[in-house]
């Protein structure tokens, strides 16, 4: 040993305390397991907790709460405009981010989860090299990787410091409430903060590369939020390419290539939300057996091995989709197998959410799947115009709706568009996992009048017995 290095060993070392992390080393000291968990933060939660998931949606549900103010004046209850103390806002985010952190401290301490701040690197398939932290180096009878992903930049134009050029990090530090917006990207995060930084005031133009928003959303599941953004931002510009990106002290000048236009346009403030790139690299990799895809992405099988036998890989790391709760499950896969559990990760629906409002959420077989796949299916919807509840709340647009396997009757897949999707998908992501029927669903009771009703009816509509809205004639073929 080098004189002056402190070297420590462990059975599971987890890299990485984002939610496949802490949910790996939580599982793994629950099954008796020694367990070190390393990351450059002080406290667990990673990227999703501190610049990710919950910061993001704290201020989501706050432009709810505008939104919801702007509503009731058609209902009878009229606010002031609302008055905006950044200050203060920008201190209940952190309140949340500190609040769960100190959680997540409490809970590695009672399960003698060890915690080690610093950056690993392998020097080999059963040991790290620890850059700024106090132990050297860590000896590991098994590692799991949880290293997560960043966004991802513009090429010839990085994300840097205080530049008015921001990436996600960037746009939930709130420094302030740009008057003008530039959005580049149609996904979730694109999505979500341009409707945040539009509900405080900012004048939003998102543009897309391609021709739609929400990609692996079924169409008539994105409209409803489609239509809500049109209202709220200037401009949605599709098949749009950035062509230069000039910055200074106060502004950002983008120059837009279009199909049949080139523009233009200075904005306070901009916004590059074009995805995300594994964080694979510079981590040591090559010095053990772990092999990537051509994207970065770590090779895993079904048990989140990768090709050394002592090392796993869970969460963004390993590939798409690049959800916390997809981390959280393979996350407690890796620690169950390394303890000698049988287990794999072999979930038949991961939903997604976008948390805006209206949200939209789906899991299990799209429509757009079927068709692509010229997969003979039956799709039910439930327009929520027919629903009491989401009529009391002024929810008109939303939208629920089913795949079905016509011979069966087994759910396949299930989408949701409108206020608290979040909740309502679980139900069809638990009917996917269980073989269940449509029948399962309709005769499951659901309260009345609730917005979870919708979920009944529409399983009602495909066995032609829904109360509110008229039966049709079922017909059973490939979608089209």
């Amino acid at each position: 040993m080098v004189m002056g290095e402190l070297t420590e060993e462990t059975e599971v070392l987890v890299i990485g305390s984002g939610p496949g992390g802490y949910a790996a080393a939580f599982r793994a000291a629950d099954l008796g397991l020694e367990v070190t968990m390393v990351d450059m933060e002080e406290r667990p939660g990673g990227e999703c907790l501190f610049r990710g998931c919950i910061p993001s949606k704290t201020l989501l549900y706050l432009a709810e709460l505008i939104h919801d103010a702007e509503r009731s004046e058609s209902m009878g209850i009229t606010f002031e405009r609302p008055r905006i103390d950044l200050k203060t806002l920008r201190e209940w985010k952190q309140q949340v981010i500190d609040t769960m952190a100190d959680g997540l401290i409490t809970l590695s301490n009672k399960r003698g989860v060890q915690l080690i701040k610093g950056r690993a690197v392998f020097e080999g398939s059963d040991s790290v090299r620890l850059q700024e932290s106090e132990v050297s180096r860590i000896k590991f009878r098994h590692a799991i990787l949880a290293t997560g992903s960043r966004p991802l930049a513009l090429p010839d134009f990085p994300f840097q410091g205080e530049s008015r050029l921001m990436d996600s990090t960037g746009a939930l530090e709130l420094k302030d409430i740009p008057e003008s917006l530039f959005v580049y990207g149609g996904g979730y995060v694109a999505l979500e903060l341009g409707a945040v930084y539009a509900s405080l005031g900012s004048r939003v133009t998102l543009a897309v590369r391609s021709e739609r928003l929400i990609r692996g959303a079924d169409m008539d599941l994105a409209a409803p939020l489609i239509h809500r953004l049109e209202k709220i931002f200037d401009a949605i510009q599709y098949n749009t390419q950035i062509a230069d990106l000039q910055e200074n002290d106060s502004s950002v000048t983008v120059k837009f290539e279009g199909e049949e236009k080139n523009w233009e346009q200075t904005f306070d403030r901009a916004l590059i939300a074009i995805g995300r790139v594994p964080n694979s690299r510079d981590i040591g990799l090559e010095k053990t057996q772990v092999r990537v895809n051509e994207r970065g992405y770590v090779i895993i099988d079904e048990a989140q091995r990768t090709s050394d036998e002592r090392i796993f890989a869970i969460g963004d790391v390993a590939g798409g989709p690049l959800l916390a709760h997809k981390a959280f499950r393979e996350g407690k896969v890796a620690a169950e197998v390394i303890a000698g559990e049988p287990s794999a990760f072999d979930a038949r629906a991961i939903p997604a959410v976008i948390y805006t409002d209206p949200q939209v959420a789906w899991c299990g077989l799209t429509e757009e799947q079927a068709r692509k796949q010229n997969r003979p299916v039956d799709v039910e919807r439930y327009p929520w115009k027919f629903s009491g509840r989401a009529t009391a709340m002024g929810l008109h647009e939303g939208l629920t709706k089913i795949i079905i396997d016509p011979d069966t009757g087994r759910i396949l897949g299930m989408g949701v568009a409108g206020r608290n999707t979040e909740g309502l998908i679980s139900e069809g992501a638990l009917a996917i996992e269980m073989g269940a029927l449509a029948e399962d669903m309709a005769l499951t009771i659901h309260p009345h009048p609730t917005l979870s009703e919708t979920v009944g009816e529409v399983a009602d509509v495909f066995l032609g017995g829904a109360t509110h809205i008229l039966p049709r004639q079922r017909k059973k073929g490939p979608v089209g």
